[in-house]
């Protein structure tokens, strides 16, 4: 970087109307060092940044855009220099990017990477639940980012386990919760992230729970090419009632996931859905990950089964359980109460928590 910052120098001294022109550097990034020299070069006066969104490009790719201005916007001090970027859009242009080309972002990746905003160990836990000041820089809010996310792992501590069980709606005494926590922690070895699923399982005996409980019985999806794509749904509520819902939708997944939330009267917003393949083989075991947003907060969910749409089923219904623990019981009571066994639904209320 100080080499070409010294090249720049060299021009903007030596060229003969170089005032009149606009200094312009396009880097590579055959050593990772596209974004340094990039920077460099407009400290030396190079006022035109040749980019690419994720930093794609031949080779090892070009100079990442994301990076550049937010180099230069978080060290404003330094660097004296706006671009006119609107960041709040550069997560979801690097997603939008991700779409539309099919090259995927490390999950390391500054700025726009699943893991930018993502803490695991547990003293970093700690200093985000103080003060998210302590390890971040910037706010992912000024990249397009919702919030930050504690993962839960091995490195992960006593403070972000228990904010975990507190956003599940879960309440334990002091034994009970160092019983548990030495049970995640023995997980934690064996699995590189926990999910809500998993805490759910090492809690199941311990703690005491009293907030409903959806279990599926059978469900049915028909779907294919010029075919009207629909669904049925039975459910038992947590009093042992098999309640029963159809719905129509762009898809099979679609049309599950309306019918549930019509049963169960929770409109979660699904932000994040892929299947992917655990096993191989005829008989392969398909992997359902998903993501919800609901009153502010982020669920996610994932099951295994060979029937991607049961997996599927099976990974909304335990995110719409997790869910329902922190809906007062006469919501879904009320809801319940005007389904006769049959799954009419004419007089309904209308689902909670979206659209």
């Amino acid at each position: 970087p100080g080499q070409f910052a010294a090249l720049i120098r060299y021009l903007k001294h030596h060229v003969t109307g170089i005032e009149r022109a606009v200094i312009s550097v396009h880097c590579h990034d055959d050593l990772g060092l596209a974004v340094a020299n990039s920077l460099a070069a407009v400290r030396a006066g190079a006022r035109q940044v040749e980019c690419t969104v994720n930093g794609i490009g031949e080779r090892a790719g070009n100079a990442s855009l994301e990076e550049v201005v937010m180099a230069m916007r978080t060290r404003s001090d330094f660097f004296a220099i706006d671009t006119g970027i609107v960041g709040p859009n550069l997560f979801p242009t690097s997603r939008l990017l991700t779409k539309l080309t099919g090259m995927e972002v490390q999950r390391n990746k500054a700025i726009v990477g699943d893991n930018a905003f993502s803490h695991e160990a547990g003293i970093h836990q700690h200093g985000m639940l103080m003060n998210s000041a302590t390890y971040e820089i910037m706010r992912p809010e000024d990249v397009g980012v919702d919030q930050s996310r504690l993962v839960l792992g091995k490195h992960s501590g006593r403070h972000a386990f228990r904010q975990r069980l507190d956003e599940l709606g879960y309440s334990c005494d002091d034994d009970t919760f160092e019983e548990v926590f030495e049970a995640f922690k023995a997980l934690a070895d064996k699995k590189q992230e926990i999910f809500e699923a998993d805490i759910e399982n090492l809690l199941e005996g311990r703690v005491e729970e009293s907030e409903p409980h959806w279990t599926l019985e059978r469900f049915q999806a028909v779907a294919g090419a010029e075919l009207q794509h629909f669904a049925s749904v039975d459910l038992r509520d947590p009093e042992g009632r098999v309640h029963r819902e159809a719905a129509c939708g762009e898809g099979p997944i679609d049309s599950v996931f309306k019918a549930i939330q019509r049963l169960t009267g929770v409109a979660a917003h699904l932000r994040d859905y892929h299947v992917s393949s655990v096993s191989v083989g005829k008989d392969a075991q398909g992997e359902a990950v998903l993501e919800v947003e609901y009153a502010g907060k982020t669920y996610r969910g994932r099951a295994v089964s060979s029937d991607i749409i049961d997996a599927s089923v099976r990974a909304y219904l335990g995110v719409i359980n997790r869910i329902s623990r922190q809906i007062v019981p006469t919501d879904w009571q009320a809801t319940a109460a005007v389904r006769g066994e049959d799954g009419g639904t004419a007089d309904a209320p209308a689902p909670a928590g979206g659209d």
